[in-house]
């Protein structure tokens, strides 16, 4: 049974949680508390699983006691406010101070329709239930680093591409993962996070201050250039054609794929029929299995490079062990270590 504590500051959103929780056989709603203060007592006190925690409340705010709750007591956190729609820069803040995931209450902070997201809610937390709050990430490799267990990297000829795939813990991962790239890489990188619309934007502002490429939301048309990080629009998908020599983004309002839109099966699949490139597919930290089928085809067509985030890194390594067992990835390596490979494989010759 996942035991919740349900932190709002109004009585009314605590017994609507409380008993949307209570209505599935394997979770209940343990606890609840009304501010970051009140929630901080009663973790410590506590035995929960995972924790919903409201952003903007007296006293203490969310933020305040998120920070908290991961110095001090680990617990695997679901923002759930308003201002997870209104102020997404706030929502990546959080998932950076070590939020799980996040929701979005429909219309404001008395949500009288939050029903429309109840089985969201649910999902997110069996998900956050199975997370590790503990895990601590390996810092950023500096950009000319090798992985430890793939010394050589694998030299890929002509003009290359990178894919990446992530959704539960993602944001987090693409920081590490980012910041450890050079600013030469001869490469476009485009980009599947699992977010709705309007985070996404905030998403690439954050990893365009963290990282020497230049990382932007993707727009539909564009010519894709190296060096440039291209990243699916919430609730869009987003694919890659070639014209001619040079590779176009294609931002599509297709039907979701698996129950995911953006979804990286579109986009490996959109990869498979680029011919003429080194592709390089990479699935990180996440839940289910969107993009293994892709990665697959993608293996297929193309001359390319599978990746995977190690089970030792992943928040939930659900993504990762798909794209492994569908489509033979290859390379299992830890968040750390992908960066100095991707770079040995993309610039031959770089530690020789």
């Amino acid at each position: 049974m996942i035991r919740v504590l349900v932190v709002d500051d109004s009585a009314f959103m605590r017994k609507l949680i409380s008993d949307y929780i209570n209505e599935e056989t394997d979770m209940t709603a343990a606890g609840t508390a009304r501010n970051g203060k009140d929630a901080l007592e009663k973790v410590r006190t506590g035995n929960f699983d995972v924790i919903t925690l409201d952003v903007e409340m007296p006293e203490m705010n969310g933020m305040e006691a998120l920070r908290s709750i991961m110095e001090t007591c680990p617990h695997p956190v679901i923002m759930v406010s308003s201002l997870t729609t209104q102020g997404a820069e706030q929502t990546i803040t959080a998932l950076e101070l070590g939020a799980v995931d996040f929701l979005a209450k429909p219309s404001g902070s008395i949500s009288l329709d939050l029903h429309h997201v109840k089985e969201e809610m649910v999902e997110k937390i069996r998900t956050a239930a199975q997370v590790d709050a503990g895990k601590k990430m390996a810092p950023s490799a500096p950009a000319m680093q090798i992985a430890k267990d793939e010394p050589d990297g694998i030299s890929l000829d002509g003009r290359k591409t990178v894919a990446i795939a992530t959704s539960t813990g993602g944001p987090k991962a693409l920081q590490v993962l980012l910041s450890g790239l050079p600013e030469d890489l001869p490469a476009p990188v485009f980009i599947v996070q699992h977010m709705p619309p309007a985070f996404t934007q905030s998403l690439a502002n954050r990893l365009d201050q963290l990282s020497r490429l230049h990382v932007k939301e993707a727009q539909d048309g564009e010519v894709a250039k190296a060096g440039t990080v291209y990243i699916a629009p919430g609730g869009r998908h987003l694919a890659v054609r070639r014209m001619g020599r040079s590779l176009i983004t294609e931002v599509l309002d297709t039907p979701p794929v698996n129950g995911h839109r953006p979804s990286a099966d579109v986009l490996f699949s959109s990869l498979a029929g680029v011919d003429g490139f080194s592709h390089v597919g990479v699935v990180l930290t996440g839940m289910g299995a969107d993009g293994a089928t892709g990665l697959a085809e993608m293996k297929k067509a193309q001359d390319c490079l599978l990746i995977t985030e190690s089970q030792r890194t992943s928040i939930v390594y659900g993504m990762p062990k798909a794209a492994r067992q569908r489509a033979g990835a290859e390379h299992s390596l830890d968040i750390g270590d992908i960066a100095g490979f991707l770079s040995a494989s993309l610039l031959p010759g770089l530690n020789k």
